[in-house]
């Protein structure tokens, strides 16, 4: 564990927990909840097995980032966290200093679990505090209050080197500056990482339900850029300028993992649900995991993997989704290695009426981004950019 932390985008190592002590109303990941205690040691069994599994597959790689994601992480025990984290280093280099974040909500959290993750290896937390006010954070369906929230977060900041947290906004009745307010406030907590999302209502959710019952009604697409625009202005004059669409932090303070998925770096995702993209036999790959719990360990136990699906990607999706991704961040993307990917340059016709529209801008002579104008409209951006 002292090699040098690898040059590029990076290789990460992605582990699902899927559990969760309740469901989000707006969430659509692989959550689920268990009103038994859940067999963390068949699991971590399990989660070992999938990570040799993949390690046959990826062969040896000096690991940049690991992810602990979920559903809830924070329910797990430090042991469990302990356990995972081996099993990675039994797989592949982790050199010191990779970072290793826990998803955490401040319900769950606990001062003595939070040190034993901080023994177990995690050096970086990120919590799902979504709102800074109690009656939003019902409506959101979460377990907490600020109260718990601010508590989690001082013990948080106090306990790990690096800690994030989500907010989420464009919230049902919700103003440019009440937001701006609720913003400050929690620059005011940030260490040096903030994600702050756009309320996104998925099919299949309740909140999806009630939209279409037209019990809910979220802000118009007007507000929601409006409220966009003041997050990049409240974040930048505070020191936390967005590195990417959603994430804003100090400078040199971003999210590692996050950056080897918009950087189109190759990561591993083990755990119910958990997708992977690496390079195998010098093509790209997509590997896609049963997304039950319990059927996912028992397939791990029959036959080492979970995974159920996935496909070789061809030079023309790669390059999209390289595209895809790599808009989305503010160092935009190298145009040479687009070519490289696709096999062709960009259009240099559909990047002229881009620009003079105000979408794209050079950055030097080698790469190219959204501005803030095309960030709003990054989707049918990257389709026009693609075709």
């Amino acid at each position: 564990m002292n090699e040098a932390l690898d040059e590029g985008p990076g290789f990460g190592v992605y582990v699902h927990w899927p559990f969760c002590a309740a469901k989000c109303p707006y969430c659509d990941f692989n959550s689920h909840v268990r009103h038994q205690p859940v067999d963390q040691e068949r699991f971590v069994a399990a989660f070992a097995r999938e990570l040799a599994a993949m390690r046959a597959r990826t062969g040896p790689r000096s690991v940049s980032s690991i992810f602990l994601g979920g559903g809830t992480p924070s329910l797990m025990e430090p042991k469990t966290v302990g356990a995972i984290i081996d099993a990675i280093a039994a797989n592949w280099r982790v050199p010191i200093g990779v970072e290793i974040t826990l998803e955490a909500n401040p319900s769950s959290v606990e001062a003595d679990r939070f040190r034993g993750y901080r023994s177990a290896g995690v050096n970086r937390v990120s919590m799902g505090v979504q709102a800074l006010n109690d009656k939003d954070l019902r409506f959101l369906g979460r377990l907490h209050n600020v109260e718990e929230a601010l508590r989690a977060i001082r013990l948080a900041r106090e306990i790990f080197p690096r800690m994030s947290f989500d907010l989420i906004y464009a919230r049902p009745g919700q103003t440019v500056d009440g937001w701006k307010a609720e913003l400050q406030e929690a620059i005011g907590y940030a260490a040096d990482h903030l994600s702050l999302y756009q309320l996104t209502i998925e099919e299949g959710t309740p909140f999806y339900a009630l939209r279409a019952a037209g019990k809910l009604v979220v802000p118009d697409a007007d507000l929601a850029a409006d409220l966009y625009e003041a997050t990049q202005e409240v974040t930048a004059a505070s020191g936390l300028p967005a590195y990417e669409i959603s994430n804003h932090a100090k400078p040199g303070s971003e999210s590692r993992h996050n950056l080897i998925y918009w950087r189109y770096g190759e990561y591993v995702g083990v755990g119910p649900g958990a997708h992977g993209r690496f390079v195998e036999d010098g093509r790209r790959v997509v590997t896609i995991t049963e997304k039950n719990p319990e059927s996912w360990a028992a397939l791990v136990e029959a036959r080492g993997t979970g995974v159920t699906g996935g496909e070789m990607l061809t030079r023309s999706e790669e390059a999209d989704e390289f595209l895809l991704m790599g808009l989305r961040l503010v160092e935009g993307i190298d145009l040479e290695r687009y070519e490289k990917l696709a096999g062709h340059p960009l259009s240099p016709q559909r990047v002229a009426i881009l620009r003079s529209e105000g979408l794209i801008e050079p950055v030097g002579n080698s790469r190219l981004r959204a501005t803030p104008a095309g960030m709003v409209v990054l989707d049918a951006l990257v389709a026009d950019l693609a075709r």
